[in-house]
């Protein structure tokens, strides 16, 4: 063996002294094993120590189960959502948390508002639907030009007045249409209708 090459004891090949880092507490000066069995190395030494901090800070996690960051409960694998970012391939919450911080997300992103501003609002209305004054309220229920909070509602009531696209004049024809008065245009001119008043 000449000084112009060195043995790496990991993958046993001779290698030119350019393929070994350095390291000033040597006699040669040069690391034992090459670059690439070196950072092969320390991306095991890496992955185990990150393994052995994983058990020490959750305890007891059988195989098929996985801990939530959010509730911190111990669940099987069919509750999480597949991430292809993660290294175990499931996502950091559980489903459950995942659905409840979706739905924090969404009333402070569409609302401006938290859970607790809309449990109050639902706590005043007796925590029933506003307009049918019967199920549980529990959409809310905004105006689509200002944005503003109107209340809170039921699906049924909320999507009619969605149906509506919340016109007064459309939603006061419809309740004197079930209340028994109909109403039909009068034709006046050729493709000219009159409304009653």
């Amino acid at each position: 063996m000449n000084v112009e090459s060195k043995r790496c004891p990991r993958c046993e090949e001779s290698l030119a002294l350019e393929a070994f880092g350095r390291h000033k507490g040597r006699d040669d000066g040069l690391q034992d094993y090459c670059k690439p069995c070196t950072r092969e190395y320390a991306k095991q030494w890496d992955r185990r120590k990150r393994q052995e901090r994983r058990e020490l800070k959750n305890p007891a996690v059988p195989a098929g189960f996985k801990r939530c960051r959010g509730c911190g409960e111990v669940k099987p694998h069919s509750e999480w959502h597949r991430s292809a970012t993660a290294s175990d391939g499931l996502a950091t919450r559980c489903k459950t948390c995942k659905a409840v911080q979706g739905r924090v997300g969404h009333l402070k992103r569409q609302y401006g508002m938290t859970e607790a501003e809309r449990d109050e609002m639902i706590a005043s209305q007796m925590g029933v639907c506003c307009i049918c004054l019967d199920a549980p309220a529990g959409y809310v229920d905004h105006c689509h030009e200002t944005g503003r909070v109107r209340g809170v509602l039921c699906f049924s009531c909320n999507a009619a007045l969605g149906q509506f696209k919340d016109r007064p004049d459309a939603i006061r024809r419809a309740a004197a249409y079930v209340e028994g008065i109909a109403w039909k245009p009068t034709l006046v001119a050729p493709g000219v209708y009159q409304l009653p008043s």
